[in-house]
């Protein structure tokens, strides 16, 4: 039974998914700081939501790719589909996010920050699935990108 357990953990504790965590609060706070920022400024929650969620997503994109996943392909075809296929796999998220935090708001009437919370938790979740299964896939026997072999 211990081996299971150890089996699962080693699984879930590793390298990629602790760095995304890691980068994945870095990045949540990039969303929260530059939300809460605009919204100080005056603007709307949805518009704060909106811009905050891009400035996240382009912060994400590159350590994700660089740090998490470890794709070190830059060449400008493989990096363009990279980046959109990120960004639509985010935007598919954001909808999510932006939907979310209207039903909150506007209609259950919760506290936007509690809403804001609610949203990260459960994306966090998904772009991490979606990052993985579609966008930075990696060779099943770990092998590096032709950027790191030299080919």
């Amino acid at each position: 039974m211990n081996k299971r357990i150890y089996a699962i953990l080693g699984k879930l504790c590793n390298r990629e998914s602790l760095t995304y965590i890691f980068f994945g609060v870095l990045t949540t706070a990039v969303d929260w700081v530059s939300y809460a920022v605009l919204w100080a400024l005056g603007a709307d929650y949805r518009v704060s939501t909106a811009l905050s969620w891009v400035a996240a997503v382009l912060f994400a994109f590159v350590t994700n790719k660089f740090f998490v996943f470890r794709s070190f392909d830059i060449s400008l075809k493989y990096l363009w589909k990279e980046f959109v296929s990120f960004v639509a796999c985010r935007a598919a998220t954001g909808v999510f996010t932006m939907v979310g935090m209207i039903v909150m708001v506007d209609v259950l009437h919760w506290n936007e920050f509690f809403g804001k919370f609610m949203v990260s938790a459960i994306s966090l979740v998904l772009n991490y699935i979606l990052s993985k299964l579609f966008i930075f896939k990696t060779d099943p026997e770990g092998a590096e990108s032709k950027e790191t072999r030299g080919d």
